[in-house]
């Protein structure tokens, strides 16, 4: 993915963040509890299968029970992934091991809000469809839907009848990245399960390691083999997954062979100026950071080469690196001009990570420009956060059903057809564009704890169902955002 540079110099983007923070309306007060709580009712309304009894979002009703029924597979299950009917495995998978990493970094602060269980949830309805997906050690079921006649038709998932195909990777048709990031999904949710469901997380933990092994056995992009993700989902490469599912493999079993995987493999990743749905290799370089932080007195060179990778994007994020986060005029750290929020979060809650890991060790960050600590880390997440729940120019929150000024008219099939619960008369593929996608009201059912793509460059936002590119919500935006908002509550 082509990545956005900022050519200002250091001193000159610091002294404008500075500027801009003064500036810029604040929202003293703001109600990170109630965000978070919101966020996880965004996962329910976006479940497949057949809804459970206390499903919270009632505007919802059971969708797409035959998936898989094509290959002789229950595929029923998981979530679908933004404004769309469709499942992709590869951003469902990353949006898993974030919301997984969200519980197991911030499980007394989740506790405190009483979303811990609805946190477990929301990673159970993903991992109980991945376990379905994964039949057998070298096969993986990676997507349900037809891309092409899924977008050419809006409609909702409770009535839509456009093919429901299923794919999958194998040895002959590998895909060692969406193994490798769904392996880091199962082993990071092996974690946040273990003291609840121990037998639950042995379950996952198997998985995760057969994927793994089937991730390095067959290299490849998944995409290759299933060709329809590549015009939405389309992979730059395998190898920060198999850094990421290790990294995640090592905490969840503490067994040297990972370490010695990531630590004998070439490379670190390198410097990164994005960490996303396609991009791991910071969250990887940040697991493994954490350990050279906990090693006193056991210094390894690899180990640090990660560390000064996962400092070098987090300096960069704070406007104190060597080249440093474009920051829009309200503030906003500015990756990429499509769906910049798919980054914000994510970005973020590397800044809230760290900050815990440096406040457990005891230890600053040294920057390029200066030395921060930990404390300072938390508070520039938190001001990304303010930024997307209100603190911004047009005194806006990106987040839908948060305070009173939010998007009316995201992006979203289900959401802006009438609900099944109170029409059940079906709407068809065109029929729901005429009388849905193009109407200019809002929509009829609130998607309450979506983030929306967000704003432009220059803080602009339209709030029409139309803008694609700043108004679709997805998962991958909201699953990091859960961590972010448990950090700062």
């Amino acid at each position: 993915m082509s990545q956005l540079r900022s050519g200002s110099s250091q001193c000159l983007w610091t002294s404008t963040l500075l500027i801009v923070l003064l500036s810029m309306p604040m929202t003293h007060g703001t109600n990170y509890g109630e965000a978070l709580t919101k966020s996880l009712l965004y996962f329910e309304a976006q479940r497949s299968g057949k809804l459970p009894p206390n499903q919270r979002v009632n505007w919802r009703g059971d969708s797409a029970l035959r998936d898989g029924s094509d290959a002789h597979v229950d595929l029923t299950g998981g979530y679908y992934d933004a404004g769309d009917n469709m499942k992709f495995g590869f951003p469902m998978a990353f949006t898993t091991t974030m919301l997984a990493w969200s519980s197991v970094e911030w499980e007394s602060e989740l506790k405190a809000h009483k979303e811990h269980r609805n946190v477990l949830d929301a990673i159970k309805w993903a991992t109980d469809y991945f376990i379905k997906a994964h039949p057998e050690p070298n096969v993986l079921y990676g997507q349900v839907g037809d891309g092409k006649s899924d977008h050419a038709c809006w409609m909702r998932p409770e009535d839509m009848t456009t093919p429901r195909p299923s794919y999958r990777i194998d040895a002959q048709h590998p895909g060692a990245d969406l193994a490798g990031e769904t392996a880091a999904a199962m082993a990071a949710a092996s974690l946040a399960f273990r003291k609840y469901d121990e037998a639950y997380a042995e379950e996952l933990i198997g998985h995760a390691k057969d994927l793994f092994e089937f991730a390095k056995a067959y290299p490849g992009v998944y995409h290759s083999s299933i060709t329809d993700a590549g015009a939405f989902y389309p992979s730059s490469g395998y190898q920060d997954e198999l850094f990421w599912a290790a990294a995640w493999l090592h905490r969840a079993t503490k067994s040297q062979t990972y370490l010695d995987y990531l630590t004998d493999v070439y490379g670190t990743g390198g410097q990164r100026t994005v960490f996303a749905w396609d991009d791991k290799f910071v969250g990887a370089q940040v697991l493994i950071a954490k350990l050279a932080l906990e090693r006193e007195g056991m210094f390894n060179d690899k180990l640090e080469d990660y560390k000064n990778m996962a400092e070098y994007f987090i300096c960069n994020c704070v406007q104190m690196g060597s080249n440093n986060v474009k920051v829009t005029p309200g503030g906003l750290l500015w990756f990429l001009p499509w769906n910049n929020f798919q980054y914000t979060p994510t970005a973020s809650f590397v800044l809230a990570a760290y900050s815990k890991y440096l406040n457990a060790t005891k230890k600053p960050i040294d920057c390029p420009s200066g030395t921060f600590e930990a404390a300072d880390l938390l508070h520039h997440a938190r001001v990304q956060a303010d930024y997307i729940l209100g603190s911004n120019p047009k005194s806006m929150s990106y987040m839908v059903g948060f305070g009173t000024n939010y998007p009316k008219s995201p992006h979203h099939r289900g959401a802006s057809i009438v609900s099944i619960k109170n029409s059940s008369t079906p709407v068809t593929c065109t029929g729901g564009f005429n009388d849905w996608y193009n109407n200019p009201a809002p929509n009829p059912n609130e998607l309450t704890g979506a983030l929306v793509g967000g704003p432009n460059e220059i803080d602009g936002y339209g709030d029409e169902r139309t803008d694609i590119q700043h108004g679709e919500p997805g998962l991958s935006t909201v699953g990091p955002f859960v961590g972010v908002l448990a950090a700062v509550a």
